[in-house]
């Protein structure tokens, strides 16, 4: 499996109409988040399949994936990696979950974060809660993707019911200044009232002044009608 090969592969499923509506999509304009960040117009299914044949690409290579200026390798090189992770043992898992942090850098869009961070952050971190203080940290940075990050790699911790984590960044985040971050917040929020509806109730009400609009939509979505409106109006 050489490097070269997955380029050809990848880019016998580009498609000129979907790269111009990826990049409408992923804001490529100028003063966008995604400025600059470029697609040759591959579909999520077909990148998985790609993914999915190139799973044994080595970590050299997938490193240069990560690097590349186009959006779907990147994409894809993630996916190898998530498989990399999950096929792995304790000690392959470590090295994944070191080699991601160290390499975020290059996940530089909400659908690269959201296709990675809880599946190896995520669960790396549920099995090692001593270093769940990053996701604290990473609450605070300077950078949209990591912060980013820090909501959407609970939702391993979710699944497991564990929701301190996701609690604590959504408060944090509630003053951050992204549309995206704010709408990655009412996602988490939304996934724990599915387990813990009262938690998160209870939660918007005391927090209520301070949760964005966008979080409190997404985080109600679900609830019945009646009870959606009454959040939607202050009660």
């Amino acid at each position: 499996m050489s490097l070269a090969l997955f380029k050809k592969t990848l880019q016998s499923y580009a498609s000129p109409k979907r790269k111009k509506s990826n990049q409408w999509f992923f804001k490529t304009g100028k003063g966008q988040y995604g400025y600059g960040d470029k697609f040759i117009g591959v579909s999520d299914p077909d990148s998985r399949k790609v993914a999915k044949q190139f799973y044994n690409l080595p970590i050299p290579d997938v490193k240069k994936l990560l690097q590349s200026k186009i959006h779907e390798e990147r994409t894809t090189a993630l996916k190898i990696l998530v498989h990399k992770f999950e096929s792995g043992d304790e000690l392959k898992k470590k090295q994944i979950y070191n080699f991601y942090l160290k390499n975020f850098k290059y996940v530089n869009n909400w659908d690269l974060v959201d296709v990675s961070a809880y599946k190896i952050a995520g669960t790396y971190l549920l099995k090692h809660p001593k270093r769940a203080r990053v996701l604290g940290k990473f609450s605070k940075s300077k950078s949209l993707w990591e912060r980013r990050l820090s909501i959407v790699a609970t939702l391993a911790l979710i699944r497991n019911n564990e929701f301190n984590w996701t609690m604590k960044n959504a408060k944090t985040l509630f003053g951050d200044s992204h549309d995206l971050t704010h709408k990655a917040v009412g996602w988490m929020l939304r996934e724990v009232w599915k387990r813990d509806s009262r938690l998160v109730e209870d939660f918007l009400i005391k927090n209520y002044k301070q949760v964005p609009r966008t979080t409190l939509r997404y985080a109600i979505e679900r609830m019945e009608e009646k009870k959606r409106k009454r959040f939607l109006k202050g009660f």
